[in-house]
């Protein structure tokens, strides 16, 4: 009997659980501990990861995704993104926040409502950003901050990225408030030094809390001290479905055959199953793709595929597919039950 239950399968733990992360935790410290608190004997949670890193001072939502949730994760990488931060005028950092140590000072002005709605205007939308030396980037297999630390000082490609939002509010005459939502890969670390220049002064960060990543919002996180106050079964109760992360609207239901043939990788004709409203869909999105494209040997439009949700009679969702308006759907990312 104790050989048959160490053979026994475990039950593969999925689904996307909302962090709030604490100071000083990195994100896979974050991730490891979720792990831990998810796992059972009968339970197994060694898959999983999240959805975009947050520096070690800073605070705030971490989207958890564990076993086929992982899958989708992306969907959340490249969703945008929204913070809150205080920068702290007169002072420099190396790293940019208040990890760093001091390498330059410079009076503060007088600050105005003017002047901060000037500058929120000033870095509103699409703008470029060089990525700070203190970072997890890579070159030649290095991470910056590798070279930072070592004195070394690395040559960046300036980033695009836009700010969707952005406004500034006076704490202290020494103190700004930055709450700004923007595209991924933007470090509002820089962004502060930035501001901080360009009213003429020197800053660096000394808090930072992400508040929402894509629809998720972190009124709805939990922190890793009520999820382990918790038993088993109330932290199963607290993940988000598998496809929590996926920001794909439009579904197309498969029959029993077509759900067989789709587990085993074959490719299927749907062009009767689909609907004027997803004809209309991915319409819409080659469209875009190809407005967006610089590609010159673009395929044919009715060829060009689109994903999509797939789900079965029951209405469980089954994983993603790419379908073109000729009919043609292509397993993509399946989950298995």
């Amino acid at each position: 009997m104790a050989i048959a239950s160490k053979l026994a399968v475990k039950e593969k733990i999925s689904g996307v659980i909302l962090i709030d992360k604490p100071i000083g935790m990195t994100s896979q410290q974050v991730v490891s501990k979720v792990k831990y608190l998810f796992k059972s004997p009968i339970h197994d949670s060694k898959k999983a990861g999240h959805t975009g890193t947050l520096d070690p001072m800073a605070t705030g939502l971490l989207p958890i995704c564990l076993g086929e949730a992982t899958k989708f994760s992306h969907y959340q990488l490249d969703a945008d993104k929204s913070y809150q931060a205080t920068i702290l005028l007169g002072s420099q950092t190396d790293t940019g926040d208040a990890d760093g140590k001091v390498v330059a000072q410079a009076d503060v002005p007088i600050l105005t409502a003017d002047l901060l709605q000037q500058a929120a205007q000033h870095f509103m939308g699409a703008q470029q950003q060089m990525p700070p030396m203190y970072s997890a980037l890579k070159k030649d297999g290095k991470k910056l901050y590798e070279y930072a630390r070592a004195g070394i000082e690395i040559e960046r490609p300036l980033r695009d990225i836009e700010t969707k939002a952005l406004s500034l509010e006076l704490l202290t005459a020494q103190q700004i408030q930055l709450t700004v939502t923007c595209t991924k890969g933007t470090y509002v670390r820089v962004l502060g030094e930035d501001i901080a220049k360009y009213l003429g002064t020197l800053g660096h960060l000394v808090a930072l809390r992400r508040i929402q990543v894509g629809k998720f919002c972190l009124s709805d996180a939990i922190t890793i001290e009520q999820l382990e106050q918790k038993d088993i079964n109330a932290r199963l109760g607290q993940l988000l479905p598998i496809d929590a992360c996926v920001n794909i609207s439009a579904t197309l239901m498969l029959n029993v055959a077509q759900c067989e043939r789709i587990h085993m990788g074959q490719r299927l004709n749907v062009l009767e199953q689909l609907t004027p409203e997803l004809n209309a869909y991915i319409s819409a999105n080659i469209a875009r793709e190809v407005a967006n494209s610089s590609a010159t040997d673009i395929p044919m439009e009715y060829e060009l595929p689109v994903d999509i949700r797939l789900i079965d009679e029951a209405g469980q969702f089954l994983g993603l597919g790419a379908v073109s308006l000729n009919g043609r759907l292509q397993p993509k990312k399946l989950i298995q039950r």
